[in-house]
């Protein structure tokens, strides 16, 4: 019995088979992205084999858009872009610059989801920022969002910053991806605000109470100075900068000294540290007792005034208080009205607590001789010196005085 199945040999099969999913698949439209194998290079343009029955052509002016560098060969496999199903020539136009275009649009949303920084090179400058190349395409960094330029410049300035970052790397997150408005937007402060989160992590962990480090002061504010210690800042607190009392910052350092810090306190919950230069001096207090002793009349300066009294300053770091009850009797009822700062008078000191850091002086106990002897000797008057006498209440008249008003 002759079997009458027919028998269709292995490649007919892989034919047929190959036939049929070529018609299956659906042909290609404008602006889809095909693989192509590049058969032709020349003086008009590249010649790519994309699996049609007409290859694609890729301008000249197309290549020209990728630049001088890039290189191809023939053989080498390229994704292009259907631009045109035709020309007038019957050709199929394809682009390779826009499908490699198109490769850096998805890899910049993938950037930008992934929250990623990217190190971009500035190749161009202008009033509103300056211009990172991102594959085939150019995005932009608005000038707020630049932190490499100092601030408080003037718009003459700012530019001139700018163009000098041409040709160097800087650090970018990508906060926006439009194709269509073909809007690619980076922002180096949102870079380096992350990079300096990351080096604080890894700098809170190395950092030890108690140790010296150096640092560059990066910013002064009234409450005290800013010192980056490689990439990530410690406060000084105003309190922190001297034994004395200091009224701003400025008056102890610069933007841009470079200083030693002495580590005071490590907040890891809050990620704050805490730095002190006047740790790494010498404490004016520990030698409180061999330079003062109580009765010793002193000349201090006015440096500070409250209600309840002045506080005087002796040496650098030394301030002692003259209360409003050792300025006159009766005393002052406001010791503002009395004295300013920045004045010098002669006073007895009447205690000394070291350890509390606390030393009290008097006026009163100054008689008018003594003031006399004082400024003859130092070459003073009497009044630079001295309270005026005009400011000082008077003894409030008793009882018995016979001008006293019934």
């Amino acid at each position: 019995m002759t079997d009458s199945t027919t028998i269709v040999p292995e490649e007919e099969l892989d034919f047929a088979t190959l036939l049929e999913e070529s018609f299956s698949k659906p042909l290609p439209e404008q602006g889809d992205i095909v693989n192509g194998t590049i058969l032709v290079i020349d003086q008009q343009g590249m010649l790519v084999d994309i699996g049609l029955k007409k290859d694609g052509m890729v301008t000249k002016q197309d290549l020209e858009r990728l630049g001088p560098d890039v290189r191809f060969e023939v053989g080498q496999e390229v994704p292009v872009m259907i631009t045109r199903m035709e020309d007038r020539n019957g050709n199929l136009i394809v682009s390779l610059s826009q499908a490699i275009q198109a490769e850096d649009w998805v890899r910049a949303e993938e950037l930008m989801e992934a929250d990623e920084i990217y190190n971009g090179l500035v190749v161009d400058a202008n009033r509103g920022g300056i211009i990172i190349q991102f594959g085939n395409l150019r995005g932009f960094v608005p000038a707020s969002h630049v932190m490499s330029i100092p601030r408080n410049l003037s718009e003459a300035e700012r530019q001139q910053a700018m163009k000098r970052l041409i040709n160097t790397e800087i650090p970018v997150k990508i906060i926006e991806v439009n194709q269509k408005r073909r809007r690619l937007v980076f922002s180096q402060r949102e870079a380096m605000r992350e990079q300096r989160a990351n080096i604080k992590e890894q700098l809170m962990e190395e950092l030890k109470e108690g140790e010296v480090r150096k640092g560059i002061v990066s910013g002064l504010r009234d409450f005290g100075a800013f010192v980056d210690l490689g990439g990530a800042d410690g406060l000084i607190h105003i309190s922190e900068l001297a034994w004395h009392r200091v009224q701003h910052p400025r008056e102890i350092l610069n933007v841009g000294d470079e200083v030693s810090v002495y580590v005071m306190h490590l907040d890891q919950t809050d990620r704050r540290i805490g730095l002190s230069l006047k740790r790494l001096q010498e404490n004016p207090w520990v030698q409180v007792d061999e330079m003062y002793h109580i009765g010793q009349l002193v000349l201090g300066e006015v440096s500070r005034v409250a209600n309840y009294g002045a506080f005087i300053r002796l040496e650098p770091g030394i301030e002692a208080l003259l209360h409003s009850s050792q300025i006159s009797d009766p005393a002052p009822e406001d010791v503002q009205t009395v004295l300013q700062p920045d004045r010098y008078l002669l006073l007895r000191i009447i205690s000394i607590e070291s350890d509390r850091q606390r030393l009290g002086l008097s006026y009163v106990d100054v008689t008018d001789s003594e003031r006399e002897v004082y400024a003859k000797e130092h070459n003073l008057s009497v009044e630079e010196i001295s309270i005026d006498p005009a400011l000082l209440p008077t003894e409030a008249p008793s009882e018995g005085d016979e001008n006293s008003v019934e």
